[in-house]
């Protein structure tokens, strides 16, 4: 028995000892603190912009660490930006891209979300308290709820802890006629410098002002936990990133992978005993491009874990991170698909001082009705203008068709107005970014060249791998689509064998190039009336009616109940009610649909989607 119990009190002692070294090694790590504010973008803080608010505590932060000019987030919403965050991986790459999501999708290729990565090297990890994610998770947060605090750690345990604020939130202005009328700002609305899109309103610079209003409300909640941090004593060992989670909320913002939609601000507070990992001093503003698939890998490397293979971006602080070089990067990618029942389909891509969108369904105009984004005062005042014809042509842009691709000097022209497409000037420029967008998505396998409701049927449960098997495929997709890129004339041979393919997608993406072109298009009308009665894929077939009632050949609203009823799922569904919407408000077609058109068996959360839809056809 002594002997037992020797070699049990030894085999203790060793376990104790391994436990005691693995704290000792985890707590040789810095702290981790993320405050985030939800739709938020850089014009509205006076750091950025001096139209904008002063926000004292991020200043303070400011102060004592770093301000990037040029942060960005991939996607332009909630839960496609947050999976961005949580898988350092791009959306489109991962089947991630959607907002809200039809299927939770894997962690890509085996991965671990980030902090889970900090956990297995002794971090307690803590998120307060927002998820809204579009990957399978089931690992990586000790604590996600309402009371989740770094305050729970083991003594001596270092944290990482995600503070989250939906002060700025979308429905922060939601408020009514009457609360406009009797609720006043601290902000004056006669101050406020509107966007020149917007018209000049009441509404808009009420609107504007009350937004204003609640980024000090946010600098105001965020002052609480930094004097938590300082209580605590653990100020001086905790890097604080402030950052917006995408761009604003007033109209144009968030959903849109414009500059105010995409272009974040973030502040980086670096913490006295943890300097020596930043390469830089106190104030300094660094220029260089950072996007959230780059936020992942740099917590990761400053708490010294190597970054996993199935992240994306790179880290941007930490040892052997040369801010000079990180000063070199001059390029975002931006992605911006489905947003509740709204359809689109853009890319973009900042380089430098220009910026380049690929609008790859143009007709699905930016101010289509979204019934979420429309209990806004502003956007259902601006529609209204739009229809009784008070708006100039800058302001009435929002509710007409784009161009399939935009190309916007933002040193001359920030708020993306003048597209200089078409400008012999910038013709290299455009060449030049072109290329590099387009070898971009084909890089990526960006899944979404393939309709959402096909994905959901055919590669969700590995959207990684289907991306990859299919990536022939894929690139096939994108040159069709970039057929409206060029004169109608010179591809016209292309169009016509794409319509003949026997890959239906690439028929469908030829279709979706005929309206683009428009009228120029007309010799394919004949075509497009045997496709729209004939071919075997629903979606197809609603392409081709589209097309035709785009350019005034076909009243669709005899055909689109068909495919309503035909509809596989409830995304295709989506899709189709989508299509009816546009021609109703924007091609002037009366659309018969109703609820006995929708299979009985859908029922999910993308039901909702549909009723929103057709509630608002129904009633208008």
């Amino acid at each position: 028995m002594p002997m037992i119990k020797r070699l049990a009190k030894t085999y203790l002692l060793i376990i104790l000892g391994t436990i005691y070294f693995e704290n000792a090694l985890a707590a040789d790590r810095p702290n981790f603190v993320w405050f985030t504010s939800e739709d938020n973008s850089v014009h509205f803080s006076r750091i950025y912009n001096e139209s904008g608010i002063r926000m004292p505590t991020i200043e303070r932060l400011a102060s004592h660490g770093l301000i990037f000019d040029h942060a960005f987030s991939n996607a332009p919403v909630c839960s496609v930006a947050r999976t961005t965050l949580l898988t350092g991986a791009y959306g489109p790459r991962i089947g991630a891209q959607y907002h809200r999501r039809s299927r939770l999708v894997p962690m890509p290729e085996g991965g671990q979300m980030y902090p889970w990565y900090l956990q297995q090297a002794g971090y307690y990890t803590t998120n307060n308290s927002k998820t809204d994610y579009n990957v399978i998770v089931d690992q990586g947060w000790d604590e996600s709820s309402p009371d989740a605090s770094w305050r729970g750690r083991q003594e001596g345990q270092p944290f990482f802890h995600v503070q989250n604020t939906a002060l700025t939130h979308e429905s922060s202005l939601h408020f009514t006629h009457e609360e406009m009328m009797n609720v006043e700002n601290s902000t004056s609305s006669e101050s406020i410098t509107l966007f020149p899109y917007f018209p000049d309103t009441p509404t808009f610079r009420y609107t504007h002002a009350r937004y204003l209003d609640n980024h000090l409300k946010v600098d105001n909640y965020f002052a609480e936990y930094l004097a938590m941090l300082e209580e605590d004593g653990v100020l001086d060992d905790t890097f604080i990133f402030y950052f917006g989670d995408h761009g604003g909320v007033l109209p144009r913002g968030k959903g849109y992978a414009y500059e105010n939609g995409l272009h974040v601000p973030l502040v980086v507070y670096v913490p006295e005993n943890w300097r020596h990992l930043v390469d830089a001093n106190y104030g300094d503003r660094i220029r260089g491009f950072v996007s959230f698939v780059d936020f992942a890998p740099t917590v990761l490397h400053l708490a010294g874990i190597d970054v996993p293979p199935h992240m994306d971006g790179s880290p941007f602080l930490g040892q052997q991170i040369d801010l000079d070089e990180v000063n070199e990067r001059d390029e975002a990618f931006g992605y911006a698909d489905r947003f509740d029942e709204k359809i689109d389909h853009v890319r973009s891509l900042r380089k430098g001082n220009f910026k380049y969108i690929r609008n790859y369904q143009p007709f699905n105009v930016d101010g289509l009705w979204n019934e979420y984004r429309y209990i806004m005062l502003a956007y259902q005042e601006w529609w209204e203008l739009f229809q009784s014809g008070e708006l100039n042509e800058i302001q009435s842009q929002f509710f007409r068709p784009r161009p399939p691709e935009q190309l916007f000097d933002l040193e001359h022209d920030p708020h993306e107005l003048q597209n200089l497409v078409g400008d012999s000037a910038y013709t290299e420029i455009l060449n030049d970014m072109r290329s590099s967008l387009s070898n971009k998505v084909k890089d990526i396998n960006d899944l979404s060249m393939f309709p959402e409701s096909m994905l959901l049927e055919e590669a969700f449960e590995d959207p990684v791998s289907f991306g990859r098997n299919n990536a022939d495929r894929i690139e096939r997709l994108i040159e069709t689509a970039d057929l409206s890129l060029h004169d109608f004339d010179s591809v016209r041979p292309e169009i016509d064998l794409a319509l003949d393919a026997e890959d239906p997608w690439q028929r469908y993406w030829a279709l979706i190039v005929l309206s683009a072109f428009g009228e120029q298009a007309n010799s394919f009308v004949q075509r497009a009336y045997h496709i729209a009665q004939n071919d075997e894929e629903n979606l197809v077939r609603l392409r081709a009616i589209e097309f035709l009632a785009l350019i005034g050949q076909e009243n669709p609203s005899q055909l689109l109940p068909a495919l309503l009823t035909n509809a596989a799922n409830e995304v295709e569904a989506t899709i189709i009610l989508n299509t009816a919407v546009l021609l109703k408000d924007f091609a002037g077609y009366e659309i018969l649909i109703d609820d006995e058109m929708i299979p009985a068996s859908f029922g999910s959360e993308q039901r909702l989607n549909i009723d929103r839809r057709l509630n608002y056809l129904l009633s208008n």
